[in-house]
C-alpha cells in the first residue's frame, strides 16, 4: 500500500523513527541497526515500508533497502514469526547471509540470531525452501537459458537459488549475474553483488 516514505528525519528512538512528509509525521518501526544507518536528525531520508495490519493494530515497518523489506515479508510468512522477531533477525543477519543459510540448510547460522532456536531455524528453512520450489516451478520453461559456462557452476546455482529466496525471478537474476565476473567470487559475495545490480 505504501512502498516507501521520503522526508525529513525528525526523531530517532530505540525501535522507531518519525519522518516528516509535508507536515505529517509518520511513525515507522525499524530495527536498531537500520536506525543507526538511516542518517542524522534533519536529513532527508528514504525508507522502504511494510504496511502491517492486524485486528488491534496498524503499523508501518521501515527498512533501508528493498532486500531487507523482502526478507522481512518472507519471515512474516513463516509460522510463529511476528513482526518484532523479524525485525530482530534483520538487525543480526544480512539478506545475503540469510538467503544463503536457507538454501544451504545452515541452521547453525540462524540459531546465532537472538530469539531463534533450533526448531525455529529448521522451520524457517523448510517453509522458505518450499516457497522457492514453488517459484522455480512457476518460472520453469519461461526463461531463456543462461550461458552454459554459468549453468555448470554450482556456486552460481546456489547464488541464483538464494536470490530467488529474496523474491527475484530467475531471468532477472541470470541477467544480473552475467554482468559479474563470478568465477573468483564466493557464493555470498555473488549474492551481495547480484543484489547491488538488481537494486539499480
Amino acid at each position: 500500500m505504501i512502498a516507501y516514505i521520503k522526508g525529513t528525519l525528525e526523531m530517532k528512538f530505540d525501535n522507531y523513527v518519525v519522518i516528516d512528509v509535508n507536515g505529517v509525521g509518520y511513525k515507522i518501526f525499524m530495527g536498531e541497526k537500520a536506525i543507526e544507518e538511516l542518517g542524522n536528525i534533519g536529513d532527508t531520508v528514504k525508507v522502504h515500508t511494510h504496511y502491517h495490519v492486524r485486528e488491534d493494530d496498524i503499523s508501518l515497518y521501515g527498512f533501508v533497502s528493498n532486500e531487507e523489506l523482502k526478507m522481512f515479508e518472507l519471515l512474516l510468512g513463516v509460522s510463529g514469526i511476528g513482526a518484532k522477531s523479524a525485525l530482530t533477525m534483520l538487525s543480526n543477519i544480512t539478506p545475503s547471509s540469510f538467503a544463503l543459510a536457507v538454501i544451504t540448510n545452515d541452521t547453525s547460522k540462524l540459531v546465532k540470531i537472538p530469539g531463534v532456536g533450533a526448531k525455529s531455524a529448521a522451520r524457517i528453512i523448510l517453509e522458505l525452501k518450499d516457497k522457492l520450489k514453488t517459484m522455480e516451478a512457476k518460472s520453469e520453461g519461461k526463461n531463456e537459458p543462461i550461458q552454459e559456462a554459468i549453468v555448470d557452476d554450482t556456486k552460481v546455482q546456489e547464488a541464483i537459488s538464494a536470490l530467488q529466496v529474496l523474491g527475484y525471478n530467475k531471468k532477472e537474476i541470470e541477467k544480473a549475474l552475467e554482468k559479474l565476473d563470478a568465477k573468483d567470487l564466493s557464493v555470498e559475495d555473488m549474492i551481495r553483488k547480484g543484489l547491488a545490480v538488481l537494486g539499480r
